[in-house]
């Protein structure tokens, strides 16, 4: 069920932050403690970046794999409000047997070695709503090497693009998603949501902090009117988490 208790403003450095209710406790004041600068130290050594040959496989491969029908992606994440691709169409999507999971352990783009953090991606069971979109048929092949580029690391991360089917309000769709049921020894499964925002309210790089994927990626869900439960939990929990690291609640109490 929705919360519809009247939400309460605490006044914090000048500023309101939104602490409990049915609008989201992670705020753009919130998230902008957890940013911090840091340097890009490159790909993980023991992990091998994708070359320009295995990219071109990997994009023809999945091009044929289209078969020529509408080519769908489906977004659960970061493709949502920020994608890389020329979109034609967009709707609702819901897609049975995966969910959204903070599983995947990076010490690149929003983590460091020193404070690894996490990415979402899909992990089996449940499911999961999010938005499809449909690619413009134009330059199909280098749309795909877009996605690839931006998405996939090495070779072994390419085993968690796949094609899956997506219910839509006009029938079912082909999706290619990314990111689905990653395995290895970076993955963490069933990690309690109080640990994963332990991680996220810390973990931040040379792209941003976790905790500005998360308030983007349930703020972006929001405007679209899809409530994910697990997510919409965990940024009150990241909230929580920056209120304490950084004392708000002893400034919050001495106004």
């Amino acid at each position: 069920m929705t919360d519809i208790r009247e939400y309460k403003l605490v006044t914090v450095r000048g500023s309101k932050l939104l602490m409990t209710g049915s609008r989201m406790a992670l705020t753009d004041e919130l998230v902008s403690l957890s940013l911090r600068p840091a340097i890009d130290v490159g790909p993980d050594p023991h992990r091998k970046p994708l070359t320009e040959a295995e990219v071109e496989m990997l994009a023809n491969r999945l091009l044929q794999e289209s078969t020529g029908a509408p080519l769908w992606i489906f977004a659960y994440g970061s493709l949502i409000w920020k994608p890389d691709f020329d979109a034609v169409e967009s709707q609702h999507g819901s897609t049975r047997g995966w969910h959204r999971s903070f599983c995947l352990q990076m010490t690149r783009w929003r983590g460091t070695r020193s404070q690894p953090g996490l990415m979402m991606a899909l992990d089996r069971g449940g499911r999961c709503n999010g938005i499809v979109f449909r690619l413009a048929d134009d330059d199909r092949l280098g749309q795909i090497r877009r996605l690839i580029r931006r998405e996939v690391g090495t070779i072994e991360d390419a085993a968690t693009v796949r094609w899956i089917p997506v219910a839509t309000a006009h029938g079912l769709v082909r999706a290619l998603v990314f990111w689905a049921g990653p395995k290895g020894e970076r993955v963490s499964r069933k990690l309690p949501l109080e640990t994963v925002a332990q991680v996220l309210a810390r973990a931040c790089g040379h792209m941003g902090s976790c905790a500005e994927y998360l308030y983007l990626t349930v703020k972006h869900l929001e405007e679209r009117g899809i409530r994910d439960r697990n997510l919409w939990r965990l940024q009150k929990l990241v909230a929580a988490e920056l209120v304490a690291i950084h004392g708000l609640n002893t400034a919050a109490g001495s106004h």
